[in-house]
């Protein structure tokens, strides 16, 4: 993937690093290009449908209540769908017309099987509209590519992606109108050499999603926050990669190899969405997830433990203890309890 990057910057000039980030991750040879399941324990991270089946069916409630607010026709969309490990249980739990949008080769076989080949797409603009239903994305936001800005005293510059010998380096340029436009909107104060990933095909991908849907409700889940909670990582950004299941090197050593991500900033996308007319939420991950049940769940998975304890089937029991743990870390307020959901209705 270097070699096809540093040809791309002898033919274009140094790259704008969403330019970068979109060949390392999407382009051929790039990192979700590969044929070669990500999010699984043999894979480089788990994200919460990996951790829970609990997960997708406690979604299926938001489901089912959006199904009732809107009625017919309705769909489920699930966006970066992967292996299916939020669909399978959701399905389960709640049928209805289910499609996935997925680039990777790996996940697009696995999702055949389980929505049909037919309903497995590239894109939101492949699905025939107008959609009615619901746009679920686990953990897509922090993936789609970043412009990278650094302020100075002088005002903003941009880094860019140039070539060093055998690899790749950062170089200074002006910011572009669109990047500066953002950053003054949406960046908040941050501190002379503080770094801001600019999420520009965040906010791209967000419009277009809502000028699709009908009626219904986009749910983002990531890790991120707002401008506020942001600003304590200003000084160093949040721009990381990651490999079996911890940090990786520095983005530009080992492009196609890890993955690239950063925070979200769903302040940016609530005022975006509220911007498309839609009427957008921000809650923690385990608020939304208790409000829809799944502490009750847990509660319930905790008595049934306790009375197999005085003589039930100790496989029952210990199935049932990994089902409630999985749960919990869910709901963790310092792990994905933490996380950020954006919940954007029309």
């Amino acid at each position: 993937m270097t070699r096809v990057i540093r040809e791309a910057i002898a033919a274009e000039g140094p790259l704008p690093f969403e330019r970068f980030m979109a060949l390392a991750l999407y382009g051929e040879g790039g990192y979700f290009a590969a044929h070669t399941l990500r999010s699984v324990s043999s894979g480089d991270f788990l994200t919460s449908p990996e951790l829970s089946p609990l997960f997708g069916e406690t979604l299926a409630e938001l489901v089912g209540r959006e199904q009732a607010r809107i009625g017919e026709p309705f769909a489920l969309v699930e966006v970066a769908a992967g292996s299916g490990s939020l669909l399978r249980p959701l399905l389960r739990a709640r049928p209805v017309e289910a499609w996935a949008v997925e680039l990777s080769p790996a996940a697009r076989a696995a999702l055949a099987e389980l929505v049909g080949a037919e309903r497995v797409v590239g894109s939101l603009e492949q699905i025939p509209g107008p959609l009615r239903g619901v746009i679920l994305a686990n953990e897509l936001v922090d993936n789609l590519p970043m412009a990278l800005a650094r302020r100075e005293a002088a005002g903003w510059v941009e880094q860019w992606v140039d070539r060093e010998g055998d690899g790749l380096v950062f170089v200074d340029a002006p910011a572009r109108p669109e990047v500066e436009q953002w950053l003054e909107r949406f960046a908040g104060p941050v501190p002379p050499g503080g770094q801001v990933e600019v999420q520009l095909a965040a906010a791209a991908w967000l419009r277009a999603a809502l000028g699709r849907l009908e009626a219904g409700a986009i749910v983002l889940f990531d890790y991120g926050d707002t401008a506020e909670g942001l600003a304590r990582r200003r000084p160093e950004g949040t721009l990381r990669t990651y490999r079996d299941h911890h940090l990786g090197p520095p983005p530009l050593d080992e492009p196609g190899a890890t993955d690239i991500t950063a925070d979200v900033d769903f302040g940016a996308l609530q005022t975006i969405a509220r911007e498309a007319g839609a009427r957008a939420e921000l809650w923690r991950q385990d608020e939304l997830l208790e409000a829809l049940g799944l502490r009750e769940r847990v509660a319930r998975l905790h008595r049934r433990e306790r009375e197999l304890a005085r003589g039930g089937d100790p496989e029952e029991r210990a199935s049932l203890r990994a089902l409630r743990e999985g749960a919990e870390t869910l709901l963790h307020p310092r792990g994905l309890g933490d996380f950020r959901v954006l919940v954007a209705r029309v």
